[in-house]
């Protein structure tokens, strides 16, 4: 009893507790009676912490709102799994403006107007000098370490892009330089400004001082490289399209110079490079539908090789890695022409690949430049023909079943073409809402 009396002793100070004593009628200074018995009263309602949860598969999951709390206590860590991380890059300063930008500023810092002796007011603004100097240097420097994003957080789509485009383990390799050198600007900075703080005479306080700012500056001209590689690696990732997960696309999808932008052209806003050679489309090009107040995304991509996936080049990877980790309707353009400079027989083997690798999405075949073709299928010299089999002579005239016969030129078959790939994105929302419902449950409270 002694012990509950004497929590109550610690408690009743608290607002809360003054308010259920206070309001009670059954209440008696410090005791609660009932039927003639008096009992000590302990209140330990000083705040009342509510969260809410979520269901998912027989587990109590905490919702949006109480994960981001957690997560702001450092109890949990959320990969980063929305496009768009290249869009919110830091700006990063060519590494000679960071440096004179820093000069200026630090040369203004002035000695502590309290301080009369003349050693003392040198080598006071010497120390303060180097040490502002020295964080204006590494401030930018720890923004763009901390705000670049981490490799492992993006999405795999954008991890792939990052891959592909600036090579495996650069990105990372140019933040490390430059975070060495942001911890090389502050050892240097610290030591010279605690030599100049220690300086005997106004003389050696300014020698220190001037000794100090060379070699910050010797550093940051040798190695601030590393800054202006950062730079071009931010402009570079910036250009990168943004794909937004929940709006349906449309990937093209083919051999080197198919058709595949002149018809991104044709059905989208994107304006792709259109040439008569392979490989016109040196990265992912992205473009817009809107039809019937909706709006799509259609996507360009470079052409595939027949060769294996250890073999093909960063393009190719690309394109692949669009399929492998984005949401995607596929539209696949075959030309039987034997224009592109591909035999038939080898884009059917590609075909047939990646029609089994994907063979879960949303699908439609295009015949382009139909009215270049002729009675009889184009044969190139290095096909075997005495392997044929149905399938693919039957490929090498009207190309897969089902195929939309289309020309750019005469204009044959777009209006077809557009109604289907309409009806194929509508076909796409449906499929990414029935997604959604099942992998984001209504959250329970």
């Amino acid at each position: 009893m002694n012990g509950v009396y004497g929590l109550m002793q610690q408690w009743q100070l608290l607002p809360s507790s003054k308010f259920l004593l206070r309001n009670s009628k059954h209440l008696h200074g410090k005791y609660l009676s009932r039927r003639g018995c008096v009992y000590p009263i302990v209140c330990f309602c000083k705040s009342l912490q509510t969260n809410a949860y979520e269901v998912v598969k027989g587990s109590y999951l905490p919702t949006t709102q109480t994960a981001q709390n957690l997560k702001s206590k450092g109890e949990v860590s959320i990969e980063n799994e929305n496009v768009g991380a290249f869009q919110k890059l830091p700006m990063v300063m060519p590494s000679v403006d960071i440096l004179y930008s820093s000069l200026r500023k630090a040369k203004k810092i002035a000695p502590t107007k309290s301080i009369t002796n003349v050693a003392k007011r040198e080598r006071n603004k010497g120390a303060k000098q180097l040490d502002a100097l020295m964080k204006e240097l590494a401030a930018p420097l720890r923004d763009y370490v901390d705000n670049f994003p981490k490799k492992k957080y993006l999405h795999p789509y954008e991890r792939s892009l990052l891959e592909l485009t600036l090579g495996d383990g650069n990105y990372e390799e140019v933040l490390m330089k430059v975070d060495t050198l942001r911890k090389k600007v502050i050892s240097v900075g610290k030591e010279h400004a605690s030599l100049c703080a220690k300086s005997l005479s106004k003389r050696e306080a300014e020698e220190r001082l001037n000794q100090g700012k060379e070699k910050l500056e010797e550093i940051f001209h040798h190695e601030g490289k590393a800054i202006d590689e950062l730079l071009d690696i931010a402009k570079t990732l910036r250009a990168m399209p943004v794909v937004d997960l929940k709006t349906p696309t449309l990937c093209l999808v083919g051999a080197p110079n198919v058709g595949k932008s002149s018809l991104v052209r044709i059905l989208s806003t994107g304006k792709p490079e259109i040439c008569n050679y392979p490989f016109t489309t040196r990265g992912i090009l992205m473009g817009h539908i809107a039809l019937n107040y909706q709006r799509f995304q259609v996507t360009d991509t470079p052409g595939l090789l027949r060769r294996h996936d250890e073999n093909r080049n960063n393009l190719e990877k690309l394109t692949l890695a669009v399929l492998s980790h984005l949401p995607t309707a596929i539209l696949y353009v075959h030309d039987l022409s034997g224009e592109c400079g591909m035999s038939a027989s080898d884009q059917y083997s590609i075909y047939k690949e990646i029609k089994e690798r994907f063979n879960d999405q949303l699908w439609l075949d295009v015949i382009s430049k139909s009215d270049l073709l002729q009675e009889s299928p184009v044969v190139f010299v290095s096909e075997d023909t005495t392997v044929d089999d149905d399938e693919m002579v039957q490929y090498r005239k009207e190309g897969p079943d089902g195929a939309i016969h289309v020309s750019v030129k005469s204009e044959r078959g777009l209006n077809e073409l557009k109604q289907s790939v309409h009806k194929l994105l509508v076909a796409q929302i449906d499929r990414i809402k029935n997604e959604t419902s099942v992998t984001c449950p209504e959250n329970l409270t």
